[in-house]
């Protein structure tokens, strides 16, 4: 049970990159990753919204959706919950860290909206998971949103001080830079699997 955890763990932070491999929270990725501090503290907003989301919804889905035989309400519900902890998470962090909010801005309440959060509980589900396993891929996947975050953030600081050409200014250096980064993620695919064989 252990070890399958871990490798649930790892595959969603390297492996199942929710950001790099499938293209989900990219408007957060691209457009909170400027600064340090606002990328740590989105991901970190983010991991905390799907940990929230998966603790609540995977209960709704097997206690009372299947049961009452409303499987197809899956979206809206889920949509709903994940709307309503994004309110809370937000008049959390106005009223302990006004900073972060005010730096994150438009993007904080659009985590309502961010696919990869609603992509998360429902892979959960359609994946088979537990409860425990749905929390471990949950954090997983939050974590690996807060790596791609933070290595994207290190690399736009880098791309801001250095020259680029003209075409290649503004969001085309910023998508060619994401490309590699994904790249470079595409690389681990099978590392968990050799590694825990």
């Amino acid at each position: 049970m252990f070890k399958t955890l871990i490798v649930i763990l790892l595959s969603s932070v390297f492996v199942n990159n929710y950001v790099l491999s499938r293209f989900l929270g990219i408007c957060p990725f691209l457009g909170v990753s400027k600064k340090l501090n606002q990328a740590v503290g989105m991901g970190v907003s983010v991991t905390a919204v799907m940990l929230l989301a998966t603790a609540v919804t995977w209960p709704i889905q097997y206690l009372i959706l299947d049961r009452l035989g409303l499987g197809y309400m899956q979206s809206i519900v889920f949509i709903l919950v994940i709307a309503a902890l994004v309110q809370m998470l937000e008049t959390v962090i106005k009223k302990f860290s006004p900073a972060l909010h005010a730096g994150l801005g438009v993007y904080l309440p659009l985590i309502t909206t961010n696919c990869a959060v609603l992509g998360v509980a429902i892979n959960n589900i359609t994946d088979g998971y537990n409860f425990l396993e749905s929390m471990v891929s949950s954090l997983g996947c939050g974590l690996g949103f807060l790596l791609a975050m933070v290595l994207f953030s290190g690399l736009r600081s880098r791309i801001d001080e250095s020259e680029v050409p003209g075409p290649f200014k503004g969001l085309a250096v910023t998508l060619i830079a994401a490309s590699f980064i994904s790249l470079a993620f595409m690389g681990l695919a099978g590392i968990v699997d050799t590694i825990f064989k």
